[in-house]
């Protein structure tokens, strides 16, 4: 067991278990097509649950996976067997406020595409390479929104 909290997977899928936006975090799933078969999997374990108001948990192949949907989009986090349901919760929730502040309350697949660079680095915020970095939505946002401002622009153009 170790002693630092990590993710296994970050999953943004749309409504029919295509990939948004996806991180894997360890070597648990060597090749593509391993991901992909994961990824539709845990999609038709997870699709028929009411998991739209607070997030949901579930014990999927030895994992543990923490999911969340809103419109046409399903939030997906993954981690080992021994990890804290509540820790992979927070990732999820910073997750998934973040990508709402980022998209200014739209968030469905539409949105999500046409701002696909702000979702990835959102990803690069909260976890860098399976350690959790920030969960704090606030944060997250904020710090993606400074990645993403025009170095020419002046400061009273870059607040957000």
């Amino acid at each position: 067991m170790e002693l630092c909290p990590s993710i296994k997977n970050i999953l943004l899928l749309d409504s029919e278990g295509k990939r948004i936006a996806v991180k894997y975090y360890s070597d648990d799933w060597p090749t593509n097509s391993a991901k992909e078969a994961f990824e539709k999997a845990v999609f038709t374990k997870t699709q028929k649950t009411n998991a739209r108001t607070e997030a949901e948990i579930t014990m999927f192949e030895n994992y543990i996976v923490v999911y969340k949907f809103v419109q046409d989009l399903h939030f997906f986090v993954t981690g080992g067997e021994n990890e804290n349901e509540v820790i992979l919760a927070t990732v999820l929730q910073g997750f998934f406020d973040a990508v709402g502040l980022l998209l200014r309350g739209t968030v469905d697949k539409k949105e999500a595409l046409e701002n696909l660079d702000l979702i990835l680095l959102c990803l690069d915020e909260i976890v860098d390479g399976g350690i959790i970095l920030e969960t704090d939505a606030n944060v997250i946002a904020g710090k993606v929104a400074s990645h993403s401002m025009d170095a020419g622009a002046s400061l009273s153009e870059q607040v957000v």
